[in-house]
């Protein structure tokens, strides 16, 4: 044997060619099973989201609001936990929580809900139950999405220097959830027209909320919406307009927050 000669390359085992092809299927098999998961979890999730929409409704329809509002709350507290720097995860759960924030209306009177004067000191009383209802219907679950729902429910009428209700939390002691809507619900609310009042300007809007900074609001969140203001009032027209699409604002940009 010539010790030069290159040693010849058996030939590969014929049931190399079978084995292939089953690896070929094999992994077909399981990307198409990886898209049917994947299928089966986008429309959990799809049904998901409708479930919390048509939740939030219901206290909407209660309260003699329009469905609209709730779009309005869950899309700028998404927009606004956005400028604040807040994970993206974060920001889509709070868009579906936030407009399950009055929830606990349900379990409201329609005589104290819908009474176009101003309420009795016992009526007033039993109004200031519907963060604790809401807290109740939404809480003790392990879903992320409905816990910062109860959170919120509970904390939205919360105070930054503790006067707020139902238990007169102050500063931090807020979840940070709660403190977004408060300032979302806020604007919203003096600019829709009230059974007792005509809605205010936007203008009129902006004078109020800074001079509640500190007060009843995180002042960070405050100044982060007196600065994004000409864009909150921008995406709140085009939903009213029924424009599809919520536009996101760019991931925490020296120009978007204030300094």
């Amino acid at each position: 044997m010539n010790p030069d000669r290159p040693t010849p390359t058996p030939p590969a085992p014929a049931h190399n060619d079978l084995d292939q092809r089953q690896l070929v299927r094999l992994l077909q098999d399981f990307h198409q099973l990886r898209r049917q998961r994947e299928q089966a979890y986008e429309a959990l999730a799809r049904a998901h989201r409708v479930t919390l929409s048509k939740l939030a409704l219901a206290a909407e329809y209660k309260d003699g609001d329009t469905g609209i509002h709730i779009v309005r709350i869950g899309a700028l507290s998404a927009y606004l936990a956005r400028l604040l720097g807040k994970p993206e995860a974060w920001c889509r759960d709070i868009e579906l929580a936030a407009p399950m924030h009055d929830i606990g209306k349900i379990g409201i009177p329609d005589s104290i809900l819908k009474k176009p004067g101003g309420l009795t000191a016992q009526e007033r009383e039993i109004m200031q139950t519907h963060p604790l209802i809401g807290a109740q219907i939404l809480g003790n679950t392990d879903v992320p999405v409905l816990a910062m729902a109860a959170e919120i429910a509970l904390g939205h009428h919360e105070r930054w220097d503790g006067s707020g209700y139902p238990r007169g939390l102050a500063g931090e002691a807020i979840p940070e959830s709660a403190r977004i809507v408060a300032v979302i619900d806020f604007i919203d609310a003096l600019t829709m027209d009230r059974c007792y009042r005509k809605a205010l300007s936007d203008a009129e809007t902006l004078t109020m909320l800074q001079a509640t900074r500190g007060s009843h609001f995180d002042p960070a969140i405050v100044d982060a919406a007196v600065a994004a203001f000409p864009r909150l009032a921008a995406l709140r027209d085009a939903i009213n307009r029924g424009e599809a699409g919520t536009p996101h604002p760019a991931r925490t940009q020296a120009g978007d927050l204030p300094h």
